[in-house]
């Protein structure tokens, strides 16, 4: 039975307990992240916490604990629960006041609340399914105008998980006035002639912490990067196309609506990106 933590303590799973009042589960107002635990290690930690702290600024919301107390709490989860590889998952609400109310309670006497719980997923790294790739459909992206903030307001990406389930796909790619946004919980790119594009940082789209690490491999390998808008049908003329989030890393994508991208098998992008970054984010994991 896994260890988790809620509001300072550390407690079977099984014992954990939130209000029937947190905002979080009747408002949706809250915000969380995921980290992935690569040999036991945190992999992208600071990221996810800087990350966190913007989303939390963003919305006026107290963070629980600093930092530091984020980290430790972190790896006490890896080590009560023994994870070599898996994800950590974090959860920050308003808190739970004593009834529910479109306005926020105030900070100093409704404190904020804060759950941490880990998944463990032996071989990661490994996923055999980045050897063959996936396939995605395009959805309409109507989301709200603040997707930059990564908030538990998640409904609408899980129906899109559904939709391309029931297309007989593996995600969906989510498209806002003619243009690529994102995928359902990952960032999308394509690649065309050597050069890999991908939809520059706005509040349209999440700010992802392994897009910031890749794209930054990508430039220090000396590939070449372009941020702008990209289309389905652009997409379906690429060369390659992959995503990239903090529990699949780099994943290529070999079919998009139907329509192979390339010869319909990873190209040679994809795969040594996903090389790099799992090779150099291990080496600054902590």
């Amino acid at each position: 039975m896994r260890t988790v933590y809620v509001n300072g303590e550390y407690l079977p799973e099984n014992e954990a307990k939130v209000s029937i009042f947190d905002r979080g589960f009747l408002m949706a107002d809250g915000v969380y992240e995921v980290t992935s635990v690569l040999d036991g290690k945190l992999i992208d930690f600071d990221g996810h916490a800087v990350r966190l702290s913007r989303s939390l600024d963003a919305l006026d919301m107290a963070s629980p604990v600093t930092k530091d107390e984020l980290l430790a709490i972190n790896r006490e989860l890896v080590t009560l629960n023994d994870i070599t590889d898996g994800m950590i998952y974090l959860q920050v609400t308003r808190g739970a006041p004593n009834d529910r109310d479109f306005a926020f309670p105030d900070p100093d006497e409704t404190p904020s609340t804060i759950v941490l719980f880990t998944q463990d997923k032996p071989g990661l790294a490994d996923n055999p399914v980045a050897l063959k790739g996936i396939k995605v459909i395009s959805i309409d992206d109507i989301r709200w105008g603040r997707r930059d903030i990564k908030t538990v307001q998640l409904l609408y990406p899980s129906m899109g998980k559904m939709m391309a389930k029931a297309a007989g796909a593996d995600d969906a790619w989510m498209v806002e006035d003619g243009f690529v946004t994102e995928g359902t919980s990952n960032n999308a790119y394509i690649v065309k002639n050597g050069k890999i594009i991908t939809r520059e940082l706005s509040t349209d789209i999440l700010h992802g912490i392994t897009r910031a690490a890749v794209l930054r491999f990508a430039k220090e390998s000396q590939m070449v990067v372009e941020e702008r808008n990209f289309t389905i049908q652009e997409a379906q003329e690429a060369d390659e196309a992959f995503i990239t989030s903090a529990s699949t890393f780099v994943m290529p994508v070999v079919e998009i609506d139907g329509e192979k991208i390339g010869k319909g098998t990873p190209g040679r992008v994809a795969p040594r990106l996903r090389e790099i970054y799992l090779e150099e984010s291990r080496k600054v994991a902590i």
